[in-house]
């Protein structure tokens, strides 16, 4: 069993294409020995964002913090601390704060081989 902090886990800029001023921290992962899922907190500064994308595999996200717009192909969806969702396999999506001054955050889950 393992057991962390979030807070000593390095938060990692992300890199992808799109992606502006969020960072990652990969709580549990292929380098924890996670054979299924790979557990990430991931941390929008002030107007950060994901880029807008889709993967080959469904994703969960929970909010942990602020307010967070999800762009879908159907439009946007406010998202509050406490909401859940489930992105599917192939579905475009975009995380984006709300917030020109504060930061928000969100925990996300995915299958362990797709964390690099």
């Amino acid at each position: 069993m393992l057991i962390k902090k979030i807070q000593q886990v390095p938060a990692k800029p992300v890199q992808m294409e799109g992606a502006e001023n969020v960072s990652v921290r990969v709580i549990f992962g292929p380098d924890d020995g996670a054979a299924t899922f790979a557990m990430r907190v991931f941390e929008l500064l002030a107007a950060g964002h994901t880029p807008y994308h889709a993967h080959p595999f469904e994703h969960e996200v929970l909010i942990l913090s602020g307010q967070i717009c999800l762009t879908t192909e159907k439009g946007p969806v406010a998202l509050d601390p406490g909401d859940a969702v489930m992105v599917g396999a192939n579905e475009k999506h975009q995380f984006k704060n709300l917030s020109a001054a504060q930061p928000a955050s969100f925990l996300c889950l995915v299958p362990v081989e797709y964390q690099k």
